[in-house]
């Protein structure tokens, strides 16, 4: 070793000694201990008072760097899924005719820029590109008695997949969010278009392992997070480590000054919500969701879909204005390293202005078994009933009438850090809420890449 690396050891070997000194067991050092030390001290004077030269402008340094250490940073983030989606068998809700077991390969592209300028504020432009057409769907159409047609081979939203959305291969401006805390306790959020609640972190940390897991869009949350998104405005508070309050408000007029649109004018979403930890790992929400779409935002051949999910009943927005009044409650309990329940159940008010009223329920109850067979992996089951129109008042005269489940089942396997490999199936019996459809069942093999 060189003279200074021995001098360091040396310098160790000093500072042990006075520990055992203050510590009064000077008696385990012998006299001959100390001549020697005092000699090698005196020998390498010169390369310990070196080492502590060293030392004190590394400590300068360090204090310099404290009190400077943040400087604006932007860090991209990427995340690629190409997926196989294939249904395996089901007729069209609408038509009741077969669908066609064509096995389709889509991507969906997203590149995060996430860029803070105090280190605890957070700045994201998210850049997305996408070319997976919707297994299923609902359009406005004037001609339909319910004001809506089923689109897509399976004519009803039930059965999407998460990531699905066509942009014709073209790159757009999908998401721009600013937070910011107040204080210790609060986070601002500044949504500037392509939000949904969960982009204000109102709904994400309640169903944890499925949102990110599953590879349904019903299977993610309670669709009542659905009813609205756009721009718009959030808070999050928490009052110690118990208990959260989400706030948001959010609108897809924001950026139109004309008749009934704008910020407060047009489309919008309120939500109130209330989170309590129970632990660490569990926690229960209670949730409330006011909205309202007016109906000369709708023209022919525009997609408009209440809850993005569930029936065409449940999207319909039966010709008029519609305000809508949802609750919800949904939940995570931890059993264990590799075992946690969930769930949610959610309700809405629909008041088709003009017409009547109608009641739309929807529940879900979930298993996740994380880190199943290997560290990082995560499988999921899923049994619920995604948006029903169970009953209506005034001149609306329809309803779901017959029962529908949604079953589901993924495996997400981590290869490395950066690849994810989920097969899964979705199976909704009874389409569309009507017995009279064979039940769809659709594959799906999603592999995502992270950088």
């Amino acid at each position: 070793m060189t003279r200074y690396e021995f001098a360091a050891g040396l310098n160790a070997c000093l500072d042990r000694v006075n520990e055992l000194i203050v510590a009064a067991t000077a008696d385990l050092v012998r006299k001959e201990d100390f001549a020697t030390l005092q000699r090698l001290q005196q020998e390498f004077s010169g390369e310990l008072a070196t080492i502590h030269g060293r030392v004190d402008t590394l400590e300068a340094r360090t204090t310099t760097l404290e009190r400077q250490q943040f400087s604006t940073t932007t860090k991209l983030q990427g995340e690629v899924i190409m997926a196989v989606i294939s249904p395996i068998q089901g007729d069209n809700a609408v038509t009741g005719e077969e669908v066609e077991k064509n096995p389709t390969l889509g991507y969906r592209v997203r590149l995060n820029l996430n860029t803070s300028f105090t280190g605890r504020d957070l700045l994201t432009t998210r850049l997305q590109a996408n070319n997976v057409t919707a297994l299923g769907g609902t359009q406005f159409d004037p001609t339909s008695p319910t004001g809506v047609v089923g689109t897509g081979i399976l004519g009803t939203n039930q059965g999407r997949v998460e990531f699905d959305g066509d942009s014709r291969n073209q790159v757009s401006l999908s998401l721009l969010r600013y937070r910011f805390p107040i204080g210790d306790n609060t986070n601002i959020y500044l949504a500037g278009t392509g939000n949904g609640f969960v982009d204000l972190d109102a709904s994400a940390q309640l169903n944890p392992y499925f949102d990110g897991g599953a590879v349904s869009l019903f299977g993610l949350r309670n669709p009542i997070y659905n009813y609205s998104g756009g721009a718009g405005i959030g808070v999050r508070h928490q009052f110690g480590s118990a208990v959260e309050l989400n706030l948001g408000y959010l609108t897809s007029t924001a950026n139109n000054p004309a008749d009934k649109t704008g910020l407060t004018n047009g489309q919008y979403g309120a939500l109130a919500q209330v989170i309590l930890n129970l632990s660490s790992t569990s926690r229960i929400g209670f949730t409330y969701i006011n909205a309202y779409t007016p109906f000369d935002t709708l023209t022919p051949g525009n997609e408009f879909n209440l809850t993005a999910t569930g029936s065409n009943l449940s999207n319909s927005n039966f010709g008029v204005p519609v305000s809508v009044n949802a609750y919800g409650i949904s939940g995570t309990f931890q059993l264990s390293p590799n075992l946690a329940l969930g769930g949610w159940v959610g309700y809405a008010n629909h008041r088709y202005i003009g017409r009547g009223e109608g009641d739309v329920w929807n529940w879900a109850a979930t298993i996740a078994f994380p880190d199943l067979f290997k560290k990082g992996n995560l499988g999921g089951l899923l049994v619920g009933q995604e948006p029903k129109l169970t009953s209506t008042s005034g001149n609306i005269g329809q309803r779901d009438r017959d029962s529908s489940l949604h079953i589901e089942a993924f495996y997400r396997h981590r290869i490395n850090d950066n690849i994810a490999v989920t097969p899964g199936v979705i199976w909704i019996t009874n389409p569309n809420f009507d017995t009279n459809n064979q039940d769809a069942i659709v594959g799906v093999v999603r592999t995502v890449f992270f950088f």
